[in-house]
């Protein structure tokens, strides 16, 4: 059985997309996934599974929501390892990378659309694409930031959701803590 992590993108937000979380867990139990932990209200999940294709977990996961809630809901499935390598490939120094956001994308965008969208800068925001991960470090804060989830996935053709240090922290650990 292996562990996977679960990553819902804009669900609980000022009162839409609705998805109570014990109400999460045990639609995703009853789709045959073991071991179903949920963290804070914005659509953290961790599982285990004996399936192996992350696409296949998130085709499962996405059609399930539609099923029970009746929304469309933008789902990314990473492995604890996958995990653990976008956490310790941020590029930045220690201090910015607990200030950080980890924006995950769907796939692995395209070489020039990460050149493209490179081009483009704000003071006091600094961002890197490696693989399938945005990591940005914004000094005034995430909420004042000029750069938008919605930029990147336009610009790079993705679907993405990103999460701060604490919450990968969080995720991180919660994966480990599930008994074999």
């Amino acid at each position: 059985m292996k562990t996977y992590i679960a990553l819902l993108r804009g669900i609980n937000v000022g009162g839409h997309r609705k998805v109570p979380m014990a109400e999460l867990r045990k639609l995703l139990a009853d789709t045959g996934f073991e071991n179903v932990k949920t963290y804070i209200q914005s659509g953290n999940i961790v599982f285990q599974t004996k399936k192996e294709n992350t696409k296949e977990l998130e085709i499962i996961i996405y059609e399930a929501i539609i099923g029970k809630f009746g929304f469309e809901v933008s789902v990314i499935v990473k492995t604890c390892s996958q995990l653990q390598k976008i956490f310790n490939d941020c590029p930045f120094s220690k201090q910015k990378k607990i200030e950080s956001y980890f924006a995950m994308f769907s796939q692995i965008p395209e070489t020039n659309l990460v050149k493209e969208a490179s081009e483009k800068t704000y003071e006091n925001e600094e961002y890197e694409i490696i693989n399938d991960c945005l990591y940005l470090y914004c000094a005034n804060g995430y909420g004042k930031a000029k750069f938008s989830l919605n930029y990147f996935e336009k610009k790079l053709n993705v679907s993405a959701t990103s999460r701060n240090y604490k919450t990968m922290l969080k995720l991180l650990s919660l994966s480990q803590d599930i008994k074999y």
